[in-house]
């Protein structure tokens, strides 16, 4: 999700808060337990769990600490524009850079599932720590933001407790408390959490990338859950890391195994102020921001899956709306090779959302409340239609983990006119750039790969 200044003169000043992630960043929607998009255990995995050494140890030695686990998911890509004059992929904040081969993400992960300990009460935690170009737009202020300047950067991207309480009905209600991926969307930062390389417009600019705070679900019966959090805001933390004094928070429900255990559905707000008090004073207190995300996911068969996501967007600061509707396609041909489709009518009303962070630190500087490079678009209506195969070869043996190839080919186009693409004029302001004197389309394509261990 991106921030942006409100228009003035005429000019559309855009900042970006994208993760969306997501996210869609860790998931409270549908789809994730049913079909990994990206990896899953091969044969050679299969093989090499039934050669590792069983723990033999009686129940009464093993503790809790035994089941703490380490993962590490490594991901790295290039894409190709072409006719891009400035370097860059218009309105994408992960894969903005052209033709350039990228590090996007070295994702170290420990953990500990929730285990009972006993009267039906469980524990378990993440933490997580990013190294790579992703790093620029998944800082939370506060956490370790700003120790690397450049294009590769780290933050931590989770750290939270995680507890599950026998309350209220026979499902419980389970907790996180901490850092946390935000819950909204479909796509996730985490390489493993998209079918893409590259993200849809609403993962990029509009769903919540960070949270800090408490995250409650409670399961009321076997298929509805509602979901509840309070949280500091949007890759934000507390104190002088804070954006204003105001909470912000979710609220929403969960449908799982409808329709015969085929549709699963999740409809998720989030309401708050997040404009920074650093950038425009006390009125950041008061401004408020709402996100709905409405995602269903219906399961044709073993092999075919149909996705929509729609999610909404305002900001009274802005004086923008800001929304859009993606559908997703995905065919399992073998456990080799996954087939994946998307397309996407995503909306821009005034242009105070949608555009490109020109600098490295212009994210950080962005949620900080201080001043930074970027670039900016009028109103525009965009379509994005996207095609691309995830492919994890079962020749190679590895010796550990899975690997994936993931090759897309893109289209992006202006249908209301603007011509945002491939080109920016320069303003009054040395920092700013307008985008709207180059093409009506941007056709580019991707590939990234993934070693997940």
């Amino acid at each position: 999700m991106r921030l942006r200044h409100r228009l003035s003169a005429g000019m559309c000043f855009a900042l970006q808060l994208a993760a969306l992630p997501a996210f869609a960043q860790e998931k409270t929607t549908p789809g994730d337990a049913e079909r990994p998009l990206a990896v899953e255990e091969t044969a050679a995995e299969k093989k090499q769990a039934q050669q590792d050494e069983v723990n033999l140890k009686s129940p009464s030695s093993h503790s809790w600490f035994d089941d703490v686990e380490g993962h590490i998911v490594v991901e790295a890509g290039v894409n190709g524009n072409p006719w891009t004059k400035t370097g860059r992929n218009w309105a994408q904040s992960y894969v903005d850079r052209a033709n350039t081969a990228t590090l996007n993400q070295i994702t170290g992960t420990l953990s500990h599932p929730v285990t009972e300990l006993g009267d039906g009460y469980g524990l378990g935690f993440v933490f997580e720590v990013l190294y790579g170009s992703d790093a620029r737009f998944n800082p939370t202020i506060g956490m370790g933001d700003g120790n690397l300047t450049g294009m590769y950067q780290w933050t931590p991207t989770q750290a939270h407790i995680d507890a599950h309480l026998p309350w209220l009905t026979k499902g419980g209600i389970d907790l996180q408390i901490g850092q946390q991926y935000g819950i909204q969307g479909f796509e996730g930062t985490d390489a493993l959490e998209r079918p893409f390389y590259s993200y849809n417009y609403s993962s990029d600019f509009i769903v919540p990338f960070e949270t800090v705070g408490v995250l409650a679900t409670w399961h009321m019966t076997d298929h509805a859950a509602l979901v509840m959090g309070v949280n500091a805001g949007n890759s934000t933390t507390f104190g002088h890391a804070k954006n204003n004094t105001r909470p912000k928070g979710y609220f929403g429900f969960q449908f799982t195994e409808l329709a015969g255990g085929k549709l699963d559905v999740a409809a998720i707000g989030y309401f708050g102020p997040q404009q920074s008090i650093y950038a425009i004073g006390r009125e950041a207190n008061h401004d408020m921001e709402y996100i709905g995300d409405l995602l269903a996911s219906y399961k044709i068969n073993d092999k075919t899956t149909v996705t929509l996501n729609a999610t909404y967007f305002h900001d009274d600061y802005l004086q923008d709306d800001v929304y859009g509707v993606t559908a997703y396609f995905a065919h399992d041909f073998s456990d080799e090779l996954t087939f994946n489709a998307r397309g996407e009518i995503f909306r821009d009303n005034n242009g105070g959302v949608v555009g490109n962070n020109t600098s490295p630190m212009s994210y950080v500087n962005e949620l900080r409340g201080k001043n930074y490079p970027y670039d900016y678009a009028p109103g525009t209506t965009y379509g994005e239609l996207t095609v691309g195969v995830t492919y994890r070869p079962g020749f190679l043996k590895l010796p550990k983990g899975s690997f994936s190839i993931r090759p897309e080919v893109r289209l992006d186009k202006s249908l209301n006119g603007t011509r945002p693409f491939n080109r920016v004029s320069p303003t009054d302001d040395p920092n700013v750039n307008y985008a709207d004197n180059g093409m009506n389309n941007m056709f580019w394509f991707s590939c990234d790969a993934i070693w997940a261990f």
